[in-house]
């Protein structure tokens, strides 16, 4: 599976429902397992982002989805990153020309 950085803000309305936020990650997990993927991580952050989640997918389209579903809940707004591994990256760089 693919991994993915999931950069995520809070909104006012996340920042209001600020006490419902576990309860959104074990959503946002179950979410995330039916669609084929699995939320590895979540880490409250401070500075420009409020939460870093690091998450498993199948293919982009799946993680596509889910930071669009995500989103339309209002609580949070994510910018998304494929992110490759060392092993990844060094199979990449070999296959260089």
């Amino acid at each position: 599976m693919a991994t993915y950085i999931v950069l995520t803000k809070y909104t006012q309305q996340g920042m209001h429902n600020i006490k419902e936020s576990p309860a959104r990650f074990d959503a946002a997990k179950k979410a995330m397992q039916s669609m084929g993927g699995d939320l590895k991580q979540v880490f409250l952050t401070m500075g420009q982002y409020d939460l870093v989640v690091i998450a498993e997918a199948p293919d982009d389209e799946t993680i596509a989805k889910f930071a669009l579903a995500t989103g339309a809940l209002g609580n949070v707004s994510t910018q998304t990153l494929r992110a490759f591994t060392e092993d990844e990256f060094r199979k990449l760089v070999a296959g260089l020309p």
